[in-house]
């Protein structure tokens, strides 16, 4: 029979960008997602231009939260789309409040503000980026790792 694995990684992944960190209290909402190219997971949302949707184009005031991973969401060639996206026009959860893993779009420090850039990467710097108002990092992160964001 033929080895599958023979290698192991020492640790599991703390998490996963969209994934629920802890616990804590927490409220989520849900909204329909109007980008062509869909949201990932674990990135920062605002409200659309209907009724009942949301965009990954920031927008001062406009935020919703951040997207939570949804391990139901449809497969690669079922939708056309990337795994770990929610698709257009599909319903996407939304963290609106408490404490989701994403990816650090820069080197951030634990108890900082977060800023989302144009491109959708969440950082600390607040230059040219909009805010994720009551959002802060958790802990501190290199940039591309994965780091939690707490709003309480």
């Amino acid at each position: 029979m033929a080895v599958l694995q023979s290698t192991y990684a020492t640790g599991m992944a703390d998490g996963f960008p969209g994934m629920i960190a802890n616990g804590e209290t927490s409220n989520r909402v849900s909204r329909t997602v109007e980008d062509a190219s869909g949201i990932a997971f674990g990135k920062a949302v605002f409200r659309g231009t209907g009724d009942h949707g949301v965009t990954a184009t920031p927008a001062a005031g406009a935020l919703i939260g951040i997207t939570i991973a949804n391990a139901a969401s449809p497969p690669v060639a079922a939708t056309g789309v990337q795994a770990d996206i929610y698709p257009q026009y599909t319903t996407a959860a939304i963290l609106t409040r408490g404490v989701i893993w994403v990816t650090a779009g820069e080197a951030v420090t634990d108890g900082a503000q977060a800023y989302v850039t144009s491109g959708g990467d969440i950082v600390d710097t607040s230059t040219s980026n909009t805010i994720l108002d009551g959002w802060v990092f958790d802990q501190t992160a290199a940039s591309g790792a994965l780091v939690r964001l707490a709003k309480r």
